[in-house]
């Protein structure tokens, strides 16, 4: 526990709820909570009600009951994760100021902390919220559906999570599919073979694999059949066992081959499937993504999580362009589900 002391400020009145909070930092620990050029600091400072000092190793937290709790909750928690020997970012001080601030009981240090998949010093985790309860239900559920915009991780935190299953044994192999949209409409009009010319439609799980195995040993496990990376008709008549199978830009595919690549479930399987419901490049047809959530809404052992704007791990500005369409798009949407009376509540 971190020594702090919280008394009443000085001068105040009966009326007065000002109350003043004073943390003891592990000295070792004060450069990594402070952050480079105090950035954490500042962060801290911007998110936070209650005023932070910073004087040597103790940070002072000052102003109403209710703020300085909060804030001494916050800095408890970064202090765990700093000691935890992970690098603290102010991404990271605002997630948990997010949490702390939340509805929900969940600790911010568990969430930053969780390590997933780790590889010549890097480590993978969540670092949203959401984000670990996705990776939960991974490990809960036989069939989860990750769904959310660009960058909130559905497809990266799923690679980790099959590569980790792979490693550890709980599975003998991986699957990766995408539908090709684009090349089953011209991939008569492309040069090169048929991998060839799928090869583009693949090559972001290509790179996924390349951050968490050695370059070398991918190609030896592709070729023994360990790790496969396949258009989605490749997976048509087969049943699979003993796999961690993961269909990614989910939203692109039919009812009927969602329907086809949910009944390849074999047994000791794990099915992850990934997509943004936004993004349907199917040219006025329906998409089993949608379509999936509707039907199998309600069967056990059948996940879905959704990922928001909030949970969006690249640049800043990716969060807010994902807001900024959907707000555009959300009149259009409203009136589209009151001519349809389809309109279905998310959860």
């Amino acid at each position: 526990m971190t020594p702090r002391e919280t008394t009443a400020a000085p001068h105040s009145t009966a009326s007065d709820s000002t109350v003043r909070s004073n943390i003891s930092v592990p000295p070792d620990l004060m450069v990594g909570l402070l952050g480079s050029a105090d950035e954490n600091l500042r962060a801290l400072e911007a998110l936070l009600t209650a005023d932070v000092h910073v004087r040597g190793n103790a940070v002072t937290l000052s102003g109403e009951s209710a703020d300085v709790a909060v804030a001494e909750r916050v800095m408890t928690e970064l202090i765990a994760v700093v000691s935890r020997g992970q690098t603290l970012t102010p991404d990271a001080v605002r997630t948990s100021v997010g949490m702390v601030t939340g509805t929900g009981n969940e600790s911010p240090a568990d969430v930053l902390t969780l390590d997933i998949l780790s590889r010549r010093g890097k480590t993978i985790r969540p670092k949203t919220l959401n984000q670990k309860r996705y990776v939960d239900a991974i490990d809960a559920h036989t069939i989860v559906f990750g769904i959310g915009p660009a960058g909130t991780g559905k497809t990266y935190l799923a690679m980790a999570k099959a590569v980790n299953a792979l490693q550890t044994k709980q599975v003998s192999r991986i699957i990766l599919t995408r539908p090709a949209v684009e090349a089953g409409e011209r991939l008569g009009f492309l040069p090169g073979t048929l991998s060839e010319k799928i090869d583009p439609y693949l090559r972001p799980l290509y790179d996924a694999l390349h951050d968490m195995m050695d370059a070398e040993l991918i190609p030896k496990l592709m070729s023994a059949g360990v790790i496969e990376v396949a258009p989605l008709a490749y997976m048509r008549g087969r049943s699979l066992n003993d796999a961690f199978i993961i269909l990614d830009e989910a939203q692109n595919t039919t009812p009927e081959q969602m329907k086809m690549f949910l009944t390849r479930l074999g047994f000791g399987s794990k099915i992850v499937v990934t997509g943004d419901s936004t993004q349907v490049d199917l040219h006025g047809a329906k998409s089993g993504l949608s379509a999936a959530m509707e039907i199998l809404d309600r069967i056990d052992d059948i996940h879905f999580s959704e990922l928001t704007s909030a949970d969006v791990v690249r640049h800043r500005l990716v969060s807010e362009i994902v807001d900024a369409y959907a707000r555009s798009e959300a009149p259009a949407l409203n009136r589209a589900e009151r001519r349809s009376g389809t309109g279905r509540p998310r959860r």
